[in-house]
Formats: structure tokens, C-alpha cells, sequence
């Protein structure tokens, strides 16, 4: 029984999506389907430890949401006028085999929660909680707002789609392409998200990577974009790197200091291709470059180290699309390898006199390396508890922790604390 419990996390994680993207279709609305979705993981609780897991787990969750809701919708009916409806949507016909429905169901899914009759925040918040299935406090975490915001947003994005009557559909091929930017933002999202948890225990959550990758194949699968490429093969490399990125004791290990045989070889040819692809689609996006830039960090030797001129170039251009604190920062940091520390830490200075980034730790973590090379030491342990105040996340926590206390043996050359992505 422990094991079909195990089970059921599982399949949650994975199928939640799938799920509740076809019963959406299947009942018409958002409300309807969450509320199916409950009903059918509920009946699993009870029903897959007595009777065992079924050999298809999402149509089986698909199917049981479906017809309770129906049955509810028949007992609560109040008129014989509501009943040909509700024979409809139990009687429908799926000329479409199951696992094709719920792939294109998931894309039906995705294109509605970022049509362009919602403001931007609003599709964003609605796609990572019905796509990526992210709670409301993460959500405000990666946006940096409060819980009670982000509901809002949700709250109202729905009501539109419903009072507008939203079709539920993959927009035609003229209307993919300028439908295509909010996808792939929160596509990004969600991967950032599994990639650098905000908080808890561990660095990353793989399943939100993995749910962010997988969308980020169906995307690109179903629209020949240069920027969807590019985005993939971002998430692609540096998914690659997920094994080596901690230790055994969950702590974060820099990426200078990786051991490069925990590399996926396969995910980085995989992207390398899809870079390839999109750097030869012409312009080139904010995702490509980003790709760019990680491809440079992946295939740079470890004696060699990076081109820190040609990521400093490619960040200048990144920031010409994206002029955004954070892209400034990364450039800023570029800048100190390329450059040196005193450009470095001018450049990050700059920066930290915009209001965004002054509570953001790894501005000041940033800020920390560039003194302790120009052996400001003393600064750098006040940049560093600064971040370490700011910082929620335990492994990034144990990482600055260790830091400081290499800063103690900076004086009689025992300091090995250094900057560098994980």
C-alpha cells in the first residue's frame, strides 16, 4: 500500500497537467476541471491500493474526474432542459487516440492561458498554476510579490477566459508566432523554478525542469521558431549539468569545480543541435543568446576556462533585447573575468543603485567576489552576510555560509571562496 501511495505522488506530479488540460476540454471549464481533478485523485486514494494501479493512470484519472462530475451535474439538474447537455458531454465520442488528445489538449491548454486578451502578469500566473501546476506562493516568489496578488491575477484571468468565451485552441499559423513570446516566457519560468528553487531544502526541484522541458519540446515541435529552439537547448544545457551541480551532502558545487563526467553528453549534443538550428533561423533572441552563453560555459576546458570577452559580447547584445537589473548583473560579472575585479565590482556597483536588485543576494554575493579579489576583504564578508541575510534558499544559505568562512583564512592566503554559477 506504501507503495501505491508512492505511486500516486508520482503520477500527480507528472499527469496533473496532462490531466487537467483535457478535462478543461472535456467540461468546459477551469472551475469544473479542478474540481474533477480532486475527485478523481481523491477516488485513486481509495480505489488504486485496494484494486492496484491501472495500466494507464492519466486516462484512468482522465475518465473517473469526467464522469463524477457529470453524475453531480445530473443529480443537481434542475430541469429536463439541462439534460441533453449533459448526455453530450457523456456521450462524446474520442475519435482521437488518448495519448494524442491529452498531448494536444496540453497545448489547447497553453496557447488559452496566454491569450493576448489577458494582461501579461495575468498569463504568466495562470500558465505556471494550471500548466506547471506551481502553488500561488511560488509563483509570487519568482515574481516577487505577495501570494494574495498572484490569486488575484488568477482568479480574474479565469473569469475573463470565461466571460469572454476564450476558445480553447491552438491558434491558426498566423496568430502562432505573436503568441508565441508569453508561451516561451513561461515556459522559462517554470524551468527556473526547477532549476534554482527559491527555498527549501534542496538546490533544485527536477520536476518542474523535467515539466518545463517537456513543454518546451511540444512547443517546438509544433512551431518551426528559432526562439523556441533556442529556449530548449538553454534548458537543455543546463539541465545537463544537474548531477554534478551538488554534492552528495546537497551542497552547492560551483561550476568551475563540476565534475564533468556527471555531465548528460546526450542532452548537450541534443542542444548544441538546437542552437545550431536557431542560430541559422537568423535573428538571434534573447533565449539563443542565453543558449549562446551557456554553450561557451559548457564547452570551455577546465585549465582554459570560458571566452569571458565573447560572453561579455554576447550579454551586451542580450541586454540591447532584454535590458532587464538581472542580465546586467550576469554582464557585470562577465565583465570582472574578462576585465578584472575593478571593472567588475564598478560595474556591479552601478547596478546596485537601481532599487531592483538591492535585496537580491546574489547581487551582493557577486558583489563579495569582486572585493575579495582586489583583497577587500573585510567588504567582502559584509557583502557576503548581506546576501547570506537575503538568501531563503538552504543549499545557496550553506554555500555563502562556507564562504564567509573562508573569508577568515583570506589574511594568511587560506581563502579559496570564489563566484561562479551552479
Amino acid at each position: 500500500m506504501e507503495n501505491t501511495y508512492s505511486v500516486l505522488d508520482v503520477v500527480y506530479r507528472r499527469e496533473r497537467g496532462r490531466v487537467l488540460a483535457t478535462l478543461i476540454r472535456l467540461l468546459g471549464g477551469f472551475d469544473a476541471a479542478e474540481e474533477a481533478l480532486q475527485e478523481a485523485f481523491a477516488a485513486a486514494v481509495l480505489q488504486w491500493p485496494r484494486d492496484g494501479i491501472p495500466a494507464n493512470p492519466a486516462a484512468w484519472l482522465i475518465s473517473t474526474g469526467r464522469f463524477r462530475t457529470i453524475d453531480r451535474w445530473r443529480r443537481q439538474a434542475r430541469s429536463a432542459g439541462a439534460l441533453p447537455d449533459l448526455a453530450l458531454l457523456a456521450d462524446r465520442d474520442e475519435e482521437t487516440p488518448m495519448a494524442e488528445a491529452i498531448e494536444d489538449d496540453e497545448l489547447r491548454l497553453i496557447f488559452t492561458c496566454c491569450h493576448p486578451s489577458l494582461p501579461p502578469d495575468a498569463q504568466v500566473a495562470l500558465t505556471l498554476r494550471e500548466v506547471g501546476g506551481l502553488t500561488t506562493e511560488e509563483i509570487a516568489r519568482a515574481y516577487l510579490t505577495r501570494a494574495r496578488t498572484i490569486a488575484q491575477r488568477i482568479v480574474r484571468a479565469k473569469a475573463k477566459i470565461r466571460d469572454e468565451a476564450v476558445p480553447y485552441e491552438v491558434p491558426d499559423s498566423a496568430a502562432l508566432p505573436a503568441r508565441l513570446t508569453s508561451v516561451l516566457r513561461v515556459i522559462y519560468l517554470i524551468f527556473n523554478e526547477g532549476y534554482s528553487a527559491t527555498e527549501g531544502p534542496h538546490l533544485t526541484r527536477a520536476d518542474l525542469s523535467a515539466e518545463a522541458i517537456r513543454l518546451g519540446r511540444l512547443v517546438t515541435g509544433l512551431l518551426d521558431a528559432p526562439e523556441a529552439s533556442g529556449l530548449l537547448a538553454l534548458m537543455l544545457l543546463h539541465e545537463a549539468r544537474r548531477e554534478a551541480r551538488v554534492d552528495a551532502a546537497g551542497d552547492v558545487v560551483l561550476l568551475e569545480d563540476q565534475d564533468r563526467r556527471l555531465w548528460d553528453k546526450s542532452r548537450i549534443i541534443e542542444a548544441q543541435g538546437l542552437l545550431d538550428q536557431a542560430i541559422a533561423g537568423g535573428r538571434l533572441g534573447a533565449y539563443t543568446l542565453q543558449a549562446a552563453i551557456a554553450a561557451l560555459h559548457v564547452e570551455a576546458s577546465g585549465a582554459v576556462g570560458p571566452d569571458w570577452k565573447q560572453i561579455v559580447a554576447l550579454y551586451d547584445r542580450l541586454l540591447r533585447l532584454e535590458p532587464s537589473p538581472v542580465v546586467g548583473l550576469n554582464r557585470a560579472v562577465a565583465v570582472g573575468m574578462a576585465q578584472g575585479p575593478h571593472a567588475g565590482l564598478a560595474a556591479i556597483d552601478a547596478i546596485l543603485q537601481a532599487a531592483a536588485l538591492k535585496t537580491y543576494p546574489l547581487a551582493h554575493a557577486a558583489r563579495a567576489e569582486m572585493q575579495r579579489r582586489l583583497g577587500e576583504t573585510g567588504a567582502a564578508q559584509t557583502s557576503l552576510r548581506r546576501a547570506l541575510d537575503l538568501t531563503r534558499q538552504l543549499a545557496e544559505r550553506r554555500l555563502l555560509e562556507r564562504r564567509l568562512a573562508d573569508m577568515a583564512g583570506a589574511s594568511d592566503g587560506r581563502g579559496t571562496a570564489r563566484l561562479g554559477g551552479a
